[in-house]
């Protein structure tokens, strides 16, 4: 159960698509929220919501009988349990330890800066930052965030990528009108050519295609985040 335009329920979208798991997709609207869901499936009202098991049913009369998994990175985690097979999670302890660090990192470095300076209250420099700390764990030569596939790292950082190109390419968020430009060219530049290099590869993936709403983002943008006078 997702919210069409949420970055965290598009990175439980990404994992599910490249595990190849058959789901059914139901999108909440968190504005006017239906009391099912609340009552039934996650009283915290939140999206990402993953019901597991049971009978199958209407999305609308959840099942008692079915898990209710909620916050996106335990749901990431969830799906590679459920799909070892898939790569999501490398068997390798090493390489699996440095997923879970890529995705704390890009959580903690990219993801909150980035919400910040689009609301306006956090600074351009955190952004860069917490971008130049990402670039340092990525490696030399990879397509991927670990290793030579595409895991949970890549699920939980693509979105917040999508969002990044649109808000350096269009201006968009409450901070000085023209600071959205500046950060794209800044991004352009050689101290972030790996950083670079793994986002036009990963804007690439089918899967991310797939489920991005790129003029929906953009309207969603326009409507609630404008420029700081």
């Amino acid at each position: 159960m997702t919210l069409q335009l949420s970055p965290f329920s598009q990175k439980v979208e990404l994992a599910l698509i490249e595990a190849n798991a058959p789901y059914r997709g139901y999108h909440v609207d968190l504005v006017n929220k239906p009391e099912w869901f609340t009552s039934k499936v996650n009283p915290v009202g939140k999206v990402p919501t993953v019901t597991y098991g049971g009978p199958s049913v209407d999305p609308e009369e959840p099942s008692s009988l079915s898990a209710k998994i909620t916050e996106s990175n335990v749901i990431l985690e969830f799906l590679a349990d459920l799909y070892p097979d898939s790569g999501l999670l490398p068997k390798d302890p090493v390489s699996r330890a440095k997923v879970r660090f890529f995705v704390d990192a890009s959580t903690k470095h990219v993801e909150a800066p980035l919400h910040d300076f689009l609301r306006g209250d956090g600074s351009y420099e955190n952004v860069l930052k917490g971008i130049e700390f990402v670039q340092g764990l990525l490696e030399e030569s990879g397509d991927f965030a670990v290793g030579d596939h595409y895991t949970i790292a890549d699920a939980c950082i693509s979105p917040l990528l999508t969002r990044l190109k649109i808000i350096t390419e269009n201006d968009l968020g409450r901070f000085p009108v023209g600071l959205g430009f500046k950060l794209g060219e800044e991004l352009k530049g050689p101290k972030f050519t790996k950083f670079t290099k793994y986002v036009d590869q990963i804007l690439e993936r089918p899967s991310l295609k797939q489920t991005d709403d790129k003029e929906g983002v953009i309207t969603y943008l326009k409507a609630f985040f404008v420029h700081e006078q």
